[in-house]
């Protein structure tokens, strides 16, 4: 018995040795993380959605980022930290409190933007938890004088849904309450594709990887085209995002995308700012599309 026990010893130790470079990283990492999960340790900014029709803003983004640590330098690889950790479902709750608390103070601030929408990122497993209390976000929307008919529950796939059939009526339950839901990075993957076809969402988000440059490669215009003919189809909003030149706009307006955000419209703010359509953007589009 004893050997057996000084064997299993001795393996702990050898797999100690052997991965103590890691274990170190892992634990360094896993405090960083926990010493971000405070509010004043996260920015909250809101960024605008224009409709590109009319010079009027759609609603907000709230975009929530940590300051940046040596394990965490970027927003984005917090955020993959957090898709992938145990704490997904209290982080998630975390921020979204702080969203809707902060949105609403801008409300009561500004006393404008009473009724424009809110895109709220969530990710989609934490929806799918069986801990999940559906009934906490209304308690929120409540608390901060908030309509479900507001929120655009923003779907963003850090890890992919595993049962959209299941899911599919998680969302319907969702919608039934008065949510809407918005899928983010549309055509960057399988799983977001899959994601629009199932959940058949309120709003289209193109990702910005096929939005830069779009007016000088036609291999993305046609994906695009092939996502704005899927959304007529199933009746679906179209946001363009990460538009940043007037050339982008230009051509995004010919082909009919209804809304927009990027730089070019309006940069996240730590007030609610509503963006501007730059002056006469569609006098360039024929320099556009050349």
């Amino acid at each position: 018995m004893k050997i057996n026990q000084l064997t299993t010893l001795f393996k702990y130790f050898k797999f100690l040795h052997t991965h103590h470079n890691y274990l170190t990283q892992e634990f360094v990492k896993s405090e960083e993380f926990k010493g971000l999960i405070h509010k004043h340790k996260i920015t909250t900014v809101f960024q605008p959605i224009m409709s590109l029709t009319e010079n009027e803003t759609l609603g907000f983004e709230i975009l929530n980022r940590p300051e940046p640590t040596l394990s965490f330098p970027t927003t984005e690889k917090f955020y993959d930290y957090v898709g992938q950790s145990e704490t997904v479902f209290m982080v998630e709750a975390f921020l979204r409190d702080l969203s809707l608390e902060r949105y609403s103070e801008q409300v009561i601030h500004t006393q404008n933007h009473k009724d424009q929408l809110v895109f709220l990122n969530i990710q989609p497993q934490v929806l799918a938890d069986s801990a999940y209390r559906s009934g906490k976000t209304l308690e929120l929307l409540s608390k901060y004088n908030l309509s479900p008919s507001q929120i655009v529950l923003e779907l963003t796939e850090k890890e992919a849904v595993i049962d959209y059939n299941r899911f599919e009526k998680i969302i319907d339950n969702y919608r039934q309450q008065g949510f809407r839901v918005a899928v983010d990075d549309a055509g960057t993957g399988y799983n977001s594709l899959k994601t629009l076809v199932y959940l058949k969402p309120e709003f289209i988000k193109i990702d910005k990887s096929l939005i830069r440059n779009i007016h000088s490669n036609p291999a993305q215009q046609h994906l695009v085209e092939l996502l704005l003919e899927f959304a007529a189809q199933s009746k679906t909003n179209v946001i363009a995002e990460g538009i940043e030149t007037l050339s982008e706009l230009s051509f995004l307006q010919h082909l009919g995308v209804s809304y927009g955000q990027g730089y070019a419209l309006g940069k996240p703010h730590s007030l609610l700012c509503n963006g501007q359509l730059p002056a006469s953007p569609i006098n360039l589009l024929n320099r556009a599309i050349l």
